[in-house]
C-alpha cells in the first residue's frame, strides 16, 4: 500500500496575490496582505503543515520581505503569472515573458526553487494547447491551472478529473470539483469553500478520500479578510451579485478548514511533495 493509500492527502495552497493591485485606485485602500499570510502560516503552524503559495509577480514589489518569510519556514513557493493575466488572454510569446518575469521577481525576492504554476483563474484551455510545452520548456515540474469542467469563466471539460503527465517531467493536477450534481464546481477553495452548505464540503472531501484522491484546494488572502474596505473585484465583469459573493462567509474558512481537519485528519501537503510522490508510484 503506498503512501497515498494510507493518508488523506490535503493539497493547501494559497493564490498570494493583492487584488487592490487590479482595481482603481487600488492603493488607496489599507494593505493587509502580511496580515493575512500570517494567519495562515499560524493556521498551518497549528498542524505542523507545509503548504503552497502560488505567488503573483508583483508581491515582492509590495511586500519585499514576505517571500524570505514563507520560505524561512520551509513553505513551497510557486509562480501564479507576473501580472495575474489569463492564459487565454496572451499569445504563447506572451504568456512565456510573463512567466519569466514571474520567476525572476520570485527568485530575487528570496524564492529557492520554483517548480510549479498555476494560471491566473484557472484559465488553461483546449484553446492554449502550447501553455505545457512553454512550461516544461522553462524547467517546470507541475501545473495546478485546468478546471475540468464547465465553468462561466474558464473550463476544461473532459480534460479529466485526476493528474495527468503532460510530458516526460510535466505534471498537470486539476482542481477538484464536487459531485452529485449538474454543475461540478470546486468544493475546497475560494468562494465556493465559503458559500456551499458545509454538508456538501464535508461529503465532496469524503467521496475524494474515499477513492484515495488527493484533495486540491486554492485560497487567497481576501478569502479569509474581514477588515478590508470593500470595493468591485476585478475579473468579474462589474456584477454586484458576484462582487456580493466575494465577501461572502470569510469569517467561516478558519472554523470550516478546522472542521475538515477534525473530521478528515488529512495530511497537508506540498505540491512538490505531492509530485514527488507520483513520480515514485
Amino acid at each position: 500500500m503506498n503512501q497515498e493509500e494510507k493518508e488523506h492527502i490535503f493539497l493547501f495552497s494559497i493564490d498570494l496575490e493583492d487584488v487592490r493591485l487590479r482595481v482603481k485606485n487600488g492603493l488607496s485602500y489599507r494593505a493587509r496582505v502580511e496580515e493575512l499570510v500570517e494567519d495562515y502560516l499560524s493556521f498551518l503552524n497549528t498542524y505542523n503543515a507545509k503548504a503552497t503559495f502560488f505567488t503573483v509577480g508583483d508581491i515582492p514589489k509590495h511586500y519585499p520581505s514576505l517571500i524570505k518569510t514563507i520560505v524561512a519556514e520551509e513553505h513551497e513557493i510557486a509562480c501564479h503569472s507576473n501580472m495575474h493575466i489569463p492564459v487565454t488572454s496572451q499569445t504563447q510569446e506572451e504568456f512565456r515573458e510573463d512567466v519569466c518575469r514571474n520567476k525572476e521577481h520570485l527568485y530575487n525576492a528570496g524564492a529557492i526553487e520554483l517548480l510549479g504554476y498555476r494560471a491566473p483563474t484557472y484559465s488553461v484551455t483546449k484553446s492554449t494547447p502550447w501553455f505545457f510545452d512553454v512550461l516544461s520548456d522553462l524547467g517546470f515540474r507541475y501545473s495546478s491551472s485546468v478546471l475540468p469542467a464547465k465553468n462561466p469563466l474558464y473550463g476544461w471539460e473532459g480534460f479529466g478529473e485526476c493528474p495527468k503527465k503532460m510530458s516526460n517531467d510535466l505534471w498537470e493536477i486539476p482542481v477538484s470539483l464536487r459531485k452529485g450534481s449538474i454543475f461540478k464546481v470546486p468544493f475546497s477553495g475560494g468562494v465556493y469553500f465559503r458559500f456551499l452548505p458545509f454538508y456538501l464540503i464535508k461529503k465532496s472531501f469524503e467521496f475524494h478520500f474515499k477513492k484515495n484522491k488527493a484533495v486540491t484546494s486554492y485560497f487567497h488572502p481576501y478569502d479569509i479578510d474581514l477588515k478590508q474596505e470593500r470595493f468591485m473585484h476585478p475579473e468579474i465583469n462589474d456584477r454586484w451579485v458576484y462582487n456580493q459573493l466575494m465577501y461572502y462567509n470569510r469569517k467561516g474558512v478558519f472554523p470550516r478548514l478546522k472542521k475538515v481537519m477534525e473530521m478528515f485528519e488529512p495530511t497537508i501537503m506540498t505540491y512538490k511533495s505531492y509530485i514527488e510522490l507520483l513520480n515514485g508510484r
